[in-house]
């Protein structure tokens, strides 16, 4: 067996392995448009990760009609359906003012027959000229010899956030601290649902990178440190987007990216090189995409960067070895943005872009997103004729993307629904994203339970963020960098106007004091807070994606840390609100705040949503999904050693986060008893029963999330403390107790070893759960 299918055994193992004696929810039903938040119970992670592997319907069987058309086509035919173009390549203009240029369309996709376009150029457009767009492309498809449809991409990353009047959601970042599946998976069948209605049957989304180096500057896009967590969001995700169905008018394709090892550079720079030792590679980037896969997942898109001093572009190792013979991905593989090209301009692993586009080809890219020329075809029509690449390798890659094509129906169906726009932005789809912005919300101090604050008192309301609705969506809203405040709804309040409504305009003073990176009135901010009962002080980040989010220092900017410092100097009792999407450290200032919230980027509705925390008509129960670090320097996963988190005899410093990851607070008090195990010993076929009770001792109803780690005590490869392996979401009322069951099977505790192969070795185990420990002994 080799060793990704090992991994692939553990997984299917551990998927069969555990459940939650709880209420298992359910499916939706289709009318998706009508259906409400989610009304859920218990969010059972390992339930609902077994559920949505298994929801899929058998697959049809298009190869005959893939055969006969495979047989049918040129040379130039096939290498048409490998080039991706973005919009500029087809149309004149920008923004609002972009229209379809007759010739440009008649060269690329009639002329060179383009197999897909993408993007935008560059502001979100409505959903009629989404559709007059769409069917001018798939009209000039109807034009070619094959009527081959066109397949256009998007990036829908929360929510449709190219089409004017979508929803938008929490980045997922966010919708991972709200340790909700279920709301996850309800939240992606909507952006499903809105992009097809679009016209779009392909969304580049989710990004399952993990997020374990702040600085990285798409970290608000990913669902956090830890595999396990990440790896049920994954699965969420892709079951939303996809269905059983994707060729069903609410669905689309997902795609799963940047594969893999993209979001650990060493510098902390976006593109730059990662060294992951293989080892560390399995351990934790390679599981959510293993989960998305055996989910159904139907495309893949390339890491930017290199990995080990390889550009993962050019590595057939990870591309095919990995991809496609150990994690078993059937797909279509698609590069990334120009990364073609960056072979040879950026990484210089290739003197030609021919020579980049063969090796590129034999490592496993079956589409190119070129995407600003005819360069990839030509090379590629080149390279086949001269020998340099094999047809059949050629014929493997339009296999998939005619494969892609039938399973999404555009043969039978290429051109908008009308009928789908009256799906866009629906108010049910709009509560639904603000219960995503409401349980995402973390509480993270609340010194003499400050919060929730009352309704009839006087607050200032200052900083960067308090009136900007930039930040509280961030980067992919309504344009790439999410920065063009005038294309964002007028009828959505920020953070100050939605403090007005809830306790009246005239209860609060408004005054910036700093923008992002500059002092404005501090003083006069600092003058009102002791007029003030209260300083609601808003920080964080504005609009980023990318590399133009690149940082050097993940501390907060001197001219914010300033102002806070300026406003908890004069006594008053100071809430710290943190609208951003990486932690920016503020620890000079911590202690000195009454309370910290962390909002993440909570979208459209988060501004409502804050407000509604703030001031007790929501009672938090989001948790962090990483740890926040103190200081700039001193980043640690949740998962350390044991020996990192204490301080030595010999001089060794622990290293204390801020917050630790799965932390958060509650308006109402929780207590664990009874953590119980059903045996102490177990075998390697064994499975043992972990009961634990909670009951909410405080005055009001609340939600909590259970979280189950597990901690080998001795093992080969030195372990870590602890690792998340279950978790459970659920509403306790006042005085309410309830026994929760979770199973564990050997599996569940296996490990990379150090021939990078899952291991289970026997010896002593403990599972956490809140502050109570048992041990248990595998023979």
């Amino acid at each position: 067996m080799n060793r990704l299918s090992i991994i692939t055994t553990v997984l299917v193992m551990c998927s069969q392995a555990s459940s939650i004696s709880l209420t298992h929810v359910g499916r939706h039903n289709s009318a998706l448009e009508e259906r409400g938040p989610v009304t859920a119970e218990v969010a059972d992670s390992q339930s609902f990760f077994d559920n949505n592997l298994k929801t899929q319907s058998p697959a049809r069987d298009w190869n005959s009609r893939v055969d006969a058309l495979l047989k049918q086509m040129t040379l130039e035919e096939k290498v048409g359906q490998m080039t991706q173009l973005e919009i500029g390549m087809i149309c004149n203009g920008k923004d609002q003012s972009i229209q379809i240029d007759p010739g440009k369309l008649e060269k690329a996709v009639v002329k060179y027959g383009v197999g897909s376009i993408l993007n935008v150029k560059d502001e979100a457009l409505p959903i009629d000229r989404w559709h007059e767009i769409i069917s001018r492309i798939q009209e000039a498809g109807q034009k070619t010899r094959l009527k081959i449809p066109v397949l256009y991409g998007i990036d829908t990353i929360h929510g449709v956030n190219y089409t004017q009047g979508s929803t938008l959601f929490p980045q997922e970042i966010g919708m991972a601290a709200t340790w909700n599946p279920e709301l996850m998976k309800r939240a992606a069948e909507i952006a499903a649902m809105e992009t097809r209605a679009s016209g779009i049957p392909w969304n580049f989304s989710p990004v399952l990178d993990i997020g374990r180096q702040p600085l990285w500057p798409r970290f608000y896009e990913t669902f956090g440190e830890d595999p396990y967590l990440a790896k049920v969001m994954a699965v969420a995700t892709v079951r939303g987007y996809e269905g059983s169905n994707i060729s069903a008018k609410d669905k689309v394709a997902a795609c799963l990216k940047h594969y893999v090892g993209y979001s650990f550079p060493l510098s902390g720079k976006d593109r730059s090189p990662a060294w992951i030792p293989e080892i560390y590679l399995r351990e934790y980037f390679l599981p959510t995409f293993q989960a998305a896969i055996a989910a159904g997942a139907h495309t893949v898109m390339v890491n930017s960067g290199e990995v080990n001093g390889v550009p993962v572009h050019a590595n057939r190792y990870i591309l095919t070895d990995l991809l496609r013979n150990e994690l078993g991905f059937r797909g279509m593989v698609v590069s990334d943005w120009e990364d073609i090209k960056k072979l040879v301009t950026q990484h210089g692993i290739a003197a030609t872009e021919k020579d980049a586009t063969r090796i590129a080809v034999m490592a496993g890219i079956d589409m190119s997103m070129v995407p600003s020329d005819y360069s990839f075809s030509d090379n590629l029509i080149a390279l086949v004729k001269e020998g340099g690449v094999p047809l059949s390798r050629i014929d493997e890659g339009v296999r998939r993307i005619l494969q892609l094509k039938f399973e999404l129906g555009l043969f039978e169906a290429a051109m908008p629904d009308p009928n789908l726009k009256a799906n866009l932005g629906t108010p049910a789809s709009r509560a639904v994203s603000l219960q995503a912005a409401r349980e995402s919300i973390t509480l993270l101090k609340n010194a003499k339970n400050l919060l929730p604050l009352g309704k009839g008192i006087k607050v200032l309301v200052t900083g960067p963020t308090a009136d900007s609705q930039i930040s509280l969506n961030n980067g992919w809203t309504y344009t790439w960098q999410g920065t063009k405040a005038e294309l964002y709804p007028k009828d959505r309040p920020t953070i100050l106007g939605a403090i007005e409504a809830k306790i009246g305009k005239q209860n609060v003073n408004y005054v910036p004091g700093a923008s992002l990176d500059r002092e404005i009135n501090i003083a006069e901010a600092a003058a009102a807070a002791r007029n003030a009962d209260v300083a609601i002080i808003c920080l964080g980040e504005g609009g980023y994606a990318e590399t133009p989010g690149n940082i050097d220092d993940l501390a907060l900017n001197e001219c914010q840390l300033k102002l806070a410092e300026a406003i908890t100097a004069t006594g008053k009792p100071s809430v710290l609100v943190l609208a951003e999407g990486r932690p920016r450290v503020f620890g000079r200032i911590a202690d000195a705040l009454s309370a910290v919230v962390m909002a993440y980027n909570p979208s459209l509705e988060g501004g409502q949503a804050i407000a509604d925390v703030l001031f007790g008509d929501h009672n938090p129960s989001g948790k962090l999904p990483f740890t926040y670090p103190r200081y700039p320097d001193a980043l640690l996963s949740y998962d350390h050693k044991i020996w990192e988190a204490g301080d030595t005899s010999f001089g060794y410093t622990a290293l204390k986060p801020q917050f630790e990851f799965g932390s958060g607070l509650s308006y109402t008090t929780f207590e664990y008893t009874n953590l119980n195990l059903d045996k102490r010993t177990m075998n390697q076929s064994g499975e043992v029963n972990v009961t634990v009770t909670i009951t909410n001792t405080g005055n009001r109803a609340g939600k909590e999330v259970v979280q189950l780690y597990v901690r080998d005590v001795v093992a080969s490869i030195t372990p870590p403390g602890k690792r998340l392996r279950r978790f459970a979401k659920f509403n306790l009322e006042a005085g309410q107790t309830r026994t929760l069951s979770f199973k564990l099977r050997s599996t569940d505790l296996s490990f990379i070893g150090a021939n990078n192969k899952p291991i289970v070795e026997p010896g002593d185990f403990e599972v956490m759960i809140g502050n109570l420990k048992q041990k248990f002994t595998l023979q």
